[in-house]
């Protein structure tokens, strides 16, 4: 299951980041997006609120939007309260960008439209039920309570 969904993740974000290429958007890439996306949505916003909303870790938000930063689609500013927080903001070089970017969007999601009308399931639809499952329930909590895992005789937690 996981390396199927490595493969379709490779797949899907080749052909975007070629489609960036295409349109003169080399260095963006696809990851950029819903960063960028929560920030036009909400304004500026600290790290661990833009994690939150991408639904991403803390640490793989910092790890983009640094290398946001190093190619200059995001400034970060201390936080008004709590100069540990770092507030992020879009630059003017990607504002410059947003024309192309929501039109990249726009056709993004029609491509992916298009994809789901020819599987027997929006995919979608099916990511986000495996997430909400995973969330009641881990599949290292459920891989614990297989027989083949019940005859290891170890639970989850012991070393």
């Amino acid at each position: 299951m996981g390396t199927l969904l490595r493969h379709v993740l490779e797949m899907t974000e080749a052909d975007v980041s070629a489609f960036f290429e295409d349109i003169g958007l080399g260095d963006y890439r696809p990851r950029f997006t819903p960063f960028v996306r929560a920030i036009v949505t909400h304004g500026p916003l600290p790290i661990r609120d833009l994690a939150a909303e991408v639904g991403v870790t803390h640490s793989a938000a910092s790890q983009t939007i640094a290398q946001m930063a190093r190619q200059d689609l995001v400034s970060l500013r201390p936080g008004v309260t709590d100069a540990r927080q770092r507030i992020v903001s879009l630059t003017e070089k990607t504002l410059r960008l947003m024309p192309t970017l929501e039109a990249e969007w726009a056709a993004t999601s029609a491509a992916a439209e298009q994809l789901e009308a020819e599987l027997p399931y929006p995919l979608r639809a099916v990511l986000v039920a495996a997430v909400e499952a995973l969330e009641r329930k881990s599949l290292r909590d459920r891989i614990a309570e297989t027989d083949a895992a019940l005859r290891l005789g170890r639970r989850p937690g012991e070393d």
